[in-house]
Formats: C-alpha cells, sequence, structure tokens
C-alpha cells in the first residue's frame, strides 16, 4: 500500500423511496464533483413521517471519503 492522504466530508442525502437510495443519491451526487472516492460511512438515518405514519422521506448522513490528488 502506496502513502497518500484521504480526506472525508460529511453529505446528506435525500429520496423518496428508501435509505439506502438516500445514500446512493449522495455518493452519486459527490462523484460529480470529486475525484478518487475510496468510501463511505452511513453515521445517521432519519425520516419525514406522514399523517397517516407512513415514512414517506429518507435522509442519510453519511461521510465520504476520497483520495487528495498531488
Amino acid at each position: 500500500m502506496g502513502s497518500g492522504v484521504v480526506k472525508v466530508i460529511e453529505l446528506v442525502g435525500e429520496s423518496d423511496q428508501s435509505w439506502e437510495d438516500a445514500v446512493q443519491v449522495a455518493v452519486k451526487e459527490a462523484s460529480k464533483t470529486l475525484r478518487g472516492i475510496t468510501g463511505v460511512e452511513v453515521l445517521n438515518w432519519t425520516g419525514k413521517v406522514d399523517e397517516q405514519g407512513e415514512i414517506v422521506g429518507y435522509r442519510a448522513n453519511v461521510q465520504v471519503a476520497f483520495e487528495v490528488e498531488t
């Protein structure tokens, strides 16, 4: 394994489908502007509930790690 530096940023992904989709949304959006994404860690799951008690929105707080270009 070589030497290098990895930076970690925190993001919030949102979806009306699932928590897993919210994570995918965050990573996919990050990959549009960040190169070298190496991993993701889910920090927190939250959801929005409607008047009928149904979950209608999903949020995932994630940390995305990526290699720092030198």
